[in-house]
């Protein structure tokens, strides 16, 4: 069988990129995040009046079912505890 030799690409001369050391000043450090920060809030959607009540009021309602089921608890704890404490007393 006969072998085909192919030619390696030619290789580009490589230079190297000089990397400055030194970071940007306090100010500007400060000022690049204020402008990253607005056009990360600019891609946003932003929720309707209709939207925010509706979570709001959800969010509200699961609070209290909590706050009940959590009092319930406390409760038969609370009266676990007393029964205890009156048998061993």
């Amino acid at each position: 069988m006969a072998e085909k030799k192919t030619k390696a690409a030619p290789t580009k001369a490589v230079t190297a990129v000089k990397k400055d050391d030194t970071k940007p000043g306090f100010f500007k450090r400060i000022g690049k995040w204020f402008r990253e920060m607005k056009s990360e809030l600019k891609k946003v959607i932003w929720p309707t009046r209709q939207q925010l009540t509706k979570n709001s009021l959800i969010s509200v309602g699961v609070m209290v079912v909590a706050a009940v089921v959590i009092w319930g608890f406390d409760e038969l704890a609370q009266m676990l505890v007393r029964a205890l404490i009156t048998l061993a007393g």
